[in-house]
């Protein structure tokens, strides 16, 4: 159970002025601050003493959840949440730990958003800080807590608050010091100095902020060193939004001290990078650093002090601030991925081929039985090289990418579909280029892949200077040369493989699990999640859309009888006002295809609306469809097949997604001129 005695100990100075507290936050010391648990779920439970909320297996079951919902905020300015939280697990069942989530709901979105995640036990409270992006849209936090096995299991919260401001920022005033933590090492540490804290031997100064002995700060004292080279660090919380700016803070230090003292970035693979060093000591008093930083994906800020001895003396850091304004007046213009990715519909984007003659050909193949369509929808534009006008022994053809600056990580995906080769390898490789097109290395190249299908590749690379990505395809021999189509080219920050990557909000690709779709009856004639080929021949995709060797969901011809129905259905969707918008990927092949049709069911209604349908065989490709429909009232998608005449009938749904407002896309399909159109349906109701 919770170490209650230990954590209101620790508490009870934090909490005790956090009487008026904003908007969206709470100390949860006589009531919940206007949070509600919402009650189709286990309620939380308000402490007698105060000072926290909590929800255990003493009076619930594993795996049920318990919800609280805020009143209506809004962060017209960008905005850190603090969470002071605790889970506790049983010692006999570790495995299988309680989560505690955050949720975003937007006024206009018919789902929430996941912003945090946690599930670590631990035997005190912890800290968890959230950046909230300026937005003039209203919105809840919704928190909901998911007990897991054992006896002992529980949640607590102990504080919400939400401050205008940056999470990276901190005067140090509060007791939980903004979530900054300080790495502890045996003989040099950081502490808390200030007020009526004297535990220093050195002669330490009064606090920036207060400019008195009210106030408070961070320093690290030489005083216990035994070795060269102790290190002392201090490391803020990671960033959960994109920033860019100035960060200006105060540090003090003795004269003429052996210290060196420095701000380092760390990334979420652990990778470091020096962004400030001190260079000439400043005077005695408070002296102000500002650094240019940079955060485009989740960084942690660790400020860092060296000593070569016990005579270094103190170094004191006090009120960390960040603007979004660059440093004295510096303009710089900010990286926009976007440039950097091309998903062909239009023209080449910034990608751009040799001099000497095109090797990659923009083609655009009208949905048909025997050659697939692009990645994009399925009836788009994709590159192809190796044509039968550019097929030649020793042929090499090169696509190159817009300039990326240097020291800055990037996650590179892209779809590949290799045909006609008798050997696969090499037959598409991905290089780094310098800016003046020297060969740096390759990062990537094909192996043995299914052929003719969609394959995701993700490439996570950061080069020092600044670099161009290169497509490559080559044809080895006039026996041994195929096509090598490439489409969907995104460039993103950060890590491929970065565990800060929650799950897109309203979005469900089935390569974990069936989200919250759910089904009546399962049994051979329901919806089955699978990967790869379906086993009828002649039918079902190859793969599946989202990476070409993950999952989707499907009816399996051959266990079902004509004219037999299975349906899916999505988790409540809330009614809002406005447009929504639903796109999904299809695919219907096969002679005997059948049916497959789209519903509204509305809460309250027995009827279900028809939002979408297409009967019979349509592609060998996965296609793209769009549905934008208007509900005000609570309401579910019902995703509806029916077995066609043939065992050859298999129908299959990938990468469904729920967006708020109109679909994008949607103004554009409807000006097509050519002789086929994407799918696509406007329904309100």
């Amino acid at each position: 159970m919770l170490l209650r005695g230990v954590l209101l100990a620790v508490l009870a100075p934090q909490l005790a002025g956090a009487l008026d507290l904003p908007a969206g936050s709470c100390a949860f010391e006589e009531n919940t601050c206007g949070f509600d648990s919402v009650f189709t779920y286990l309620p939380w439970i308000l402490n007698e003493e105060g000072h926290y909320i909590y929800v255990d297996t003493s009076f619930a079951k594993q795996g049920e959840k318990a919800v609280l919902l805020s009143s209506d905020l809004q962060a017209e300015e960008w905005s850190c949440l603090r969470l002071v939280y605790q889970i506790t697990a049983s010692s006999r069942s570790p495995s299988d730990t309680s989560r505690l989530n955050l949720y975003v709901r937007f006024e206009d979105e018919s789902f929430d958003r996941l912003l945090w995640s946690a599930k670590e036990p631990s035997d005190s409270w912890l800290i968890a800080s959230l950046d909230l992006q300026n937005s003039s849209k209203k919105f809840k936090i919704l928190i909901e807590g998911v007990l897991g096995q054992g006896s002992t299991a529980s949640i607590a919260l102990f504080e919400i608050k939400m401050t205008t401001g940056y999470c990276i920022e901190c005067d140090f005033e509060e007791n939980h010091l903004c979530g900054f933590v300080n790495r502890w090492n045996p003989n040099v540490n950081w502490f808390v100095g200030g007020g009526n804290i004297r535990n220093s031997p050195s002669i330490l100064p009064q606090d920036h902020t207060f400019k008195s002995e009210l106030g408070h700060y961070m320093y690290v004292d030489s005083v216990y060193v035994k070795h060269f080279q102790e290190v002392a660090q201090l490391i803020s919380p990671m960033t959960t939004a994109p920033m860019s700016g100035c960060l200006s803070f105060y540090y003090q230090l003795q004269q003429g001290n052996d210290n060196i003292f420095s701000l380092y970035t760390r990334d979420g693979a652990g990778l470091y990078e020096e962004i400030w060093k001190m260079g000439q000591p400043g005077n005695a008093a408070w002296n102000l650093a500002e650094v240019e930083f940079s955060a485009p994906y989740p960084m942690e800020v660790i400020f860092e002090v060296a000593f070569n001895g016990p005579k270094g003396g103190y170094v004191a850091l006090d009120d960390i601030s960040f603007s979004p304004v660059h440093c004295q007046n510096q303009t710089e213009l900010p990286f926009s991925a976007m440039e950097a990715s091309c998903n062909f519909e239009e023209d080449l984007c910034n990608f751009y081929q040799d001099k000497e003659g095109p090797g990659w050909t923009r083609v655009k193949v009208k949905p048909n039985m025997y050659r697939a369509g692009d990645h994009t929808s399925g009836i788009g534009y994709y590159l192809l090289a190796n044509t039968k006008f550019t097929s030649q022994p020793g042929y090499i053809g090169r696509l190159y990418g817009p300039s990326l600056p240097g020291n800055l990580q990037y996650c590179l995906r892209f779809y590949y579909a290799i045909y006609g080769f008798l050997k696969m390898s090499d037959t598409l490789a991905v290089y780094i280029f310098e800016e003046n097109h020297v060969v740096q290395e390759k990062i990537w190249s094909v192996l043995e892949s299914p052929r003719g299908v969609w394959m995701q590749a993700e490439i996570t690379f950061k080069k020092p200077m600044p670099t161009k990505v290169v497509f490559m395809s080559l044809c080895k021999s006039f026996w041994d040369c195929g096509l090598v189509a490439l489409d969907d080219i995104t460039i993103e920050l950060g890590s491929c493989s970065s565990p800060e990557r929650l799950s897109l909000p309203g979005e469900c690709t089935f390569e974990q699990d069936e989200c919250a779709f759910t089904q009546e009856r399962r049994n051979r004639s329901s919806w089955h999640r699978r990967r790869g080929e379906t086993p009828t021949s002649y039918t079902g995709p190859k793969g599946d859309h989202t990476t070409g060797v993950g999952y989707y969901m499907y009816i399996e011809a051959s266990h079902m009888v004509y004219g037999q129905k299975a349906q899916l259905l999505s988790w409540p969707l809330r009614g809002v006002t406005g447009k929504h918008c639903l796109t999904f990927f299809y695919h219907m092949y096969g002679a005997g295809t059948g049916l497959l049709s789209v519903y509204l069911k509305r809460e309250g209604e027995n009827e279900e609306s028809l939002l979408w349908r297409r009967r019979g065989e349509q592609s060998i490709s996965w296609l793209r469809a769009l549905i934008e429909y208007s509900c005000e009232r609570q309401h579910q998608i019902i995703f509806e097949a029916i077995r066609g005449v043939s065992i050859r009938s298999d129908i299959a749904i990938d990468d469904v997604k729920f967006q708020a407002g109109p679909c994008a896309e949607m103004e554009d399909l409807t000006q097509q001129s050519s002789g086929y159109s994407e799918d696509l349906n406007e329904i309100e109701f």
